[in-house]
């Protein structure tokens, strides 16, 4: 890089920081200003601006507070106190955010439910919560009586917009009744709360397992809303294009912040829909949009749509913009800038990607490491333990080595660590005496290198990389090589075990697109992997399941294996003699199981 170009990039990079930290200077936990003072303070400077757009509703900030407020009298009939839950499951829809943000101006936190979940998991969600009333719609009805008769306690099922004769343990929930009233609560309602009090509920997406409750406090809360509020530079103007869950907290904590803090307005759908997306940001002239895992993926794969490149867009952010998307995404569609991040709803490691540096989740300068106490340590991937030198303690990586990122926790707003609900799940995080004794640092559970400039690149999550050949396998950059090959939608890459075999072999799912060549793919994946990493057995799928927010699900995957008698779509095994792919019978299932190839 040139010395022009250098210069360029920093003064970027640090304009984008000091915003950022200059807007959350003021979080502290014992601060008296919680998250619904800073949504308040928005209302009455920008009272008649446009706050929310979604299907045929159009609010104002004064219409949008007095929706919270009511959400808030409904809670004081019920008799709610400061320090009481309510769960929240609804899809996205206009009621949304002012149910929770009502709920909070009388010190009541919110368990934000995924509205997706059913069976054991929802009913896992709702138990965990500790609430026992639950604001929902007839949209969920359906999985709430399918689950009710085994919760441990009954609830109270509120719903918004009911009609008609309602089941036992249903009461409606009228917005407009003249006992809610639209006006403020006393501000003195939240006297004695500080911002170290829980604001909400946020679970992890259950990729592996049940989802767990984080807890957001107030000042969790306030340093997402308010450092994408900085972290974009948006302004009134801006049109803020959210299509991701508000249950999970980048839609519904840094998409939400980046609009309703700086007068802007939120242009809400109720789920992704890649192909309506270009009709959306056009007709809705937006600016900014929210991303996350796999979305711009999924455009990417669409037919050309005659809006792609007629808008206004100025700046995509978000999390999960794969290196091999992300030129192809710009340079087709023209989004001037992307802003990528890095955080997870329960941790306090934090980056961003000020200069767009691509395939970068953030940076941290060698000018700055001591205000950023985020590390990487060297990893045992078979023990998924930070590996220790001889005096115990932790050993850092160096530049371009792959290792954990921990975060030092400590008791200032951006290194705190509130954990989850689950005390024990919450210790399971911490790492003890990582670089001296007594201290304490979270672990991320994300594997990342970083460069001599300070760029921090993913690598995987710790669970998914594995040992193959004596090597380890990082299930990401394989899945971003097969991606590559023409004719793959997409793809989900996992370990599987062989009997009598150590470690696990690469096997890959792959979504096919069109003109997709199995035989192919072979033959690109000899020639792009080394051969410990490539997929060993390929398994053909019309779709990939994802959570709710677009990450691959791969338990049931991994659970399956390479036996055909679980799997009933195409199935192959790269055959060293054949030297191409063939169909995995249950003859040569049991020939690969008895140790039939060397592997």
């Amino acid at each position: 890089m040139n010395p022009v170009a250098r210069l360029a990039r920093e003064v970027k990079f640090i304009r984008g920081l000091s915003r950022t930290l200059w807007r959350v200077r003021t979080i502290a936990p014992d601060s008296p200003v919680l998250l619904c003072d800073d949504f308040e303070e928005a209302v009455d400077k920008f009272a008649d601006h446009t706050a929310l757009v979604f299907e045929d509703d159009r609010l104002t900030y004064r219409d949008l507070d007095g929706l919270a407020n009511r959400f808030a009298a409904w809670g004081d009939a019920q008799g709610l106190k400061a320090g009481d839950t309510v769960a929240l499951l609804l899809p996205n829809r206009t009621e949304y955010v002012p149910a929770w943000m009502g709920l909070a101006k009388i010190g009541v936190a919110t368990a934000l439910i995924n509205n997706n979940l059913s069976g054991t998991a929802l009913a896992h969600s709702l138990s965990i919560s500790g609430a026992s009333h639950v604001i929902t719609d007839a949209a969920c009805m359906p999985v709430i009586g399918a689950i009710r008769a085994g919760l441990a306690r009954p609830l109270t099922y509120w719903l918004i917009d009911a009609a008609g004769e309602l089941p036992e343990n249903y009461k409606s929930l009228d917005l407009k009744s003249p006992r809610i009233a639209p006006e403020r609560p006393n501000r003195t309602r939240r006297a004695g709360l500080t911002a170290k009090g829980v604001a909400l509920y946020i679970y992890t997406s259950g990729t592996t397992g049940m989802p767990k409750a984080a807890r957001i406090t107030h000042m969790r809360a306030q340093l997402y809303m308010r450092a994408f509020a900085a972290a974009t530079n948006g302004n009134a103007e801006d049109k803020v294009y959210c299509a991701l869950p508000l249950y999970h907290s980048t839609g519904g904590l840094c998409g939400v912040g980046s609009a309703l803090l700086n007068g802007g307005t939120l242009v809400l759908r109720r789920k992704f829909s890649a192909s309506h997306f270009w009709d959306d940001i056009a007709d809705h002239d937006c600016t900014i949009f929210v991303y996350i895992g796999e979305l711009c993926r999924y455009l990417l794969n669409q037919p050309p749509h005659p809006k792609e490149r007629a808008h206004h867009l100025r700046l995509a952010f978000g999390n999960g913009m794969r290196p091999e998307v992300w030129t192809e995404f710009q340079s087709r569609f023209g989004v001037p800038e992307i802003l990528e991040f890095y955080g997870s709803t329960e941790g306090n490691v934090s980056m961003f990607n000020f200069d767009g540096q691509p395939g970068a989740i953030g940076r941290v300068p060698r000018y700055l490491r001591k205000r950023f106490t985020v590390k990487l340590v060297k990893f045992d991937v078979e023990a998924e333990m930070p590996m220790r030198g001889p005096d115990g303690l932790c050993i850092e990586c160096a530049p371009g080595e792959v290792g954990e990122a921990v975060g030092l926790i400590g008791a200032d707003a951006r290194s705190n660590y509130t954990g989850y609900a689950d005390k024990t799940a919450s210790e399971r995080k911490i790492l003890h005496d990582a670089f001296a004794k007594g201290d304490a640092w979270f672990r991320t559970g994300d594997l990342m290198r970083q460069d001599e400039d300070g760029y921090f690149y993913f690598v995987d999550r710790i669970g998914d990389t594995f040992r193959w050949k004596g090597e380890n396998v990082s299930t990401t950059e394989v899945a971003e090589a097969v991606s590559r090959y023409p004719g793959v939608a997409e793809a989900n890459v996992y370990g599987v075990s062989i009997a009598k075999l150590d470690g696990r072999a690469g096997m890959v799912a792959i979504t096919p697109g069109e003109d997709f060549d199995l035989q192919g793919l072979r033959d690109f994946l000899h020639r792009e992997l080394p051969n410990y990493a490539r997929p060993i057995f390929v398994r053909i799928t019309p779709a990939i399941e994802t959570t709710g927010t677009f990450k691959h699900r791969k338990v049931d995957l991994v659970s399956d294996g390479f036996d055909p008698a679980k799997i009933e779509h195409a199935l192959y095994f790269d055959d060293p003699a054949e030297q191409k792919y063939v169909p995995v019978t249950s003859a040569l299932y049991a020939q690969i199981q008895n140790g039939g190839f060397k592997l």
